[in-house]
């Protein structure tokens, strides 16, 4: 009878700890990213209902197609202040422009002249929409069609559409900043993920595994996949940490360099060559390749907890001498790619150590802390 009544609550006790963890882990939260915007979405959604229909305010609904235009979106916390000032911008002067077009439709009465002025402000919002600041006229030109319609809206409906896009303004800020995704933790898991796989790649060539082309395309398809992602992070993770975009464009463009190699070596005559020329490959350039491949997973490691001390990457590149004559002892066509291998670990161990040099501001737990003690 214990056992069964245990059955019934550990599940329970398990679920909650899941919805607890995936709340409050940063790493759970990037999983499960998605989700949470949905319910902040959902929530937020609610709370404009509640605040506009609720307590029948005319024209409420706007306040709840506001909410989803500022919203809609995921945010980065990174960008999310920039973008919210944007939004609050960008919807006020709509609403500002609305309201002026409704007045001058009433004194003038002429719908020819309000549709040619709507144009011109469409045609200005449309200019600044594809550069900086094109999040502000975008919005801009949304609002002024919300709060005027086609130039025909009363100036009380005008007022109460303004009233209504100010509450979904409000509203959605409010819920902007609830759980936010912070850029530095996609940036970290993204990165950490592709050094395990580059690591286990190159472990699989040089111990004598071959890779098909179908699974070579699908493994590095899905690597260069997060190395674009990567840089649309930068900007983000750069505000988060306090670091020099410049900084982060190098460890991107070392991870691309390290990605290539892998690529080169995958394709070139390593992976041609018999048994024993690879044996004697990995003979003699089998330490180096033991020491790169730990020097990949302690980064990885260390990026995605966020404990360079507990995971030790080494302050010192472990990496074995380099000797020339080395290469003079393999056959000629496996030359090459041990060149290509010295590229390769050369460009490791500059990673780990650029990794290294910025770990104190993209471990944000510590770099929060700090913060705090000062």
């Amino acid at each position: 009878m214990a056992s069964a009544d245990s059955r019934t609550v550990i599940p329970r006790r398990s679920a909650l700890s899941r919805m607890v963890r995936a709340v409050t882990s940063p790493y759970y939260r990037y999983r499960h990213a998605k989700v949470l915007h949905s319910l902040r979405v959902g929530l937020a959604m609610l709370v404009s209902i509640l605040a506009t229909t609720g307590i029948d305010i005319p024209h409420g609904i706007w306040s709840s197609v506001t909410l989803l235009v500022v919203i809609g979106g995921l945010q980065h916390h990174g960008n999310i202040r920039k973008k919210a000032a944007e939004r609050a911008a960008g919807t006020l002067l709509g609403a500002t422009i609305g309201l002026l077009l409704i007045v001058q439709q009433n004194l003038l009465g002429s719908l020819p002249l309000t549709y040619v002025l709507m144009a011109i402000v469409a045609a200005i919002c449309a200019w600044f929409a594809i550069g900086s600041s094109g999040y502000i006229g975008l919005l801009t030109a949304i609002t002024m069609c919300i709060v005027a319609g086609h130039g025909d809206n009363l100036i009380d409906v005008g007022l109460w559409r303004t009233l209504n896009v100010l509450i979904g303004i409000v509203i959605a800020l409010a819920f902007s900043f609830a759980l936010p995704l912070h850029a530095t933790y996609s940036w970290r898991y993204g990165l950490a993920a592709n050094l395990r796989e580059c690591a286990s790649i190159y472990a699989r060539l040089i111990d004598g595994g071959s890779i098909s082309e179908e699974e070579q395309v699908k493994r590095f398809l899905l690597i260069n996949r997060r190395l674009v992602q990567l840089r649309s992070l930068m900007p983000s993770v750069a505000k988060e940490i306090d670091v020099q975009q410049l900084k982060l464009e190098e460890i991107q463009r070392l991870h691309r360099s390290v990605l290539s190699a892998l690529e080169l070596l995958a394709t070139g005559p390593l992976m041609h060559a018999d048994a024993a020329a690879r044996a004697a490959y990995a003979a003699q350039c089998g330490v180096e390749v033991r020491a790169v491949r730990g020097i990949l997973l302690a980064m990885a490691r260390a990026l995605r907890f966020g404990r360079v001390t507990h995971f030790s990457i080494p302050a010192a590149s472990p990496l074995a001498q380099r000797h020339s004559d080395i290469a003079l002892t393999l056959p000629g066509d496996l030359q090459g790619p041990y060149w290509l291998g010295q590229r390769l670990a050369e460009q490791v161990d500059r990673l780990r150590a650029l990794l290294l040099a910025t770990e104190p501001n993209w471990n944000i737990e510590r770099h929060s802390r700090t913060l705090l003690k000062i």
